[in-house]
């Protein structure tokens, strides 16, 4: 796990579109916490975008940063406070696997809908669980997180 510490020149503070703290562990592990604020979708989404591409794992960056808009998108409706992305290559020595991670402050999980074809929403942990090698919950100290593991070609 990358501890959450601050990058050189990394700001901390509340307003929107603003990472509020940055790690980065040698290449493998990259860490962003952003306010609850309309930004951090497209913030959270842009820098996963260049992390992976810096990391060369061009084949993963376009559905890694749909699926951490969707769940980004999940923790700014339902929660109030800090999200966390997390994005981990390899995790516990697994080659070929990415690991993404979105933590939120509500301790209850999200539910999967059935959306219907005229609902505007309910779709984003569908999109997860079908593009994802697995999926799932954690509760944490403070809150939950929502991974998925992508398979790296």
């Amino acid at each position: 796990m990358c501890p959450l510490t601050p990058r050189k020149g990394t700001r901390w503070g509340l307003s929107a579109g603003e990472v509020i703290g940055v790690s980065d562990n040698e290449g493998d592990c990259a860490e962003w916490v952003f306010p609850a604020a309309p930004d951090a979708v497209r913030t959270a989404r842009s820098l996963v975008r260049r992390t992976l591409r810096e990391w060369g794992l061009d084949s993963v960056v376009d559905v890694a940063a749909l699926l951490v808009s969707e769940l980004v998108t999940n923790a700014l409706r339902h929660a109030t406070g800090p999200i966390g992305v997390r994005v981990v290559r390899g995790p516990a020595g697994a080659a070929g696997i990415l690991l993404v991670e979105v933590s939120d402050p509500l301790p209850d999980p999200p539910r999967e809908r059935v959306a219907h074809p005229d609902d505007e929403d309910g779709r984003g942990l569908q999109l997860v669980a079908s593009v994802t090698r697995r999926w799932g919950t954690r509760p944490g100290e403070a809150g939950k997180t929502v991974w998925f593991e992508l398979a790296l070609h």
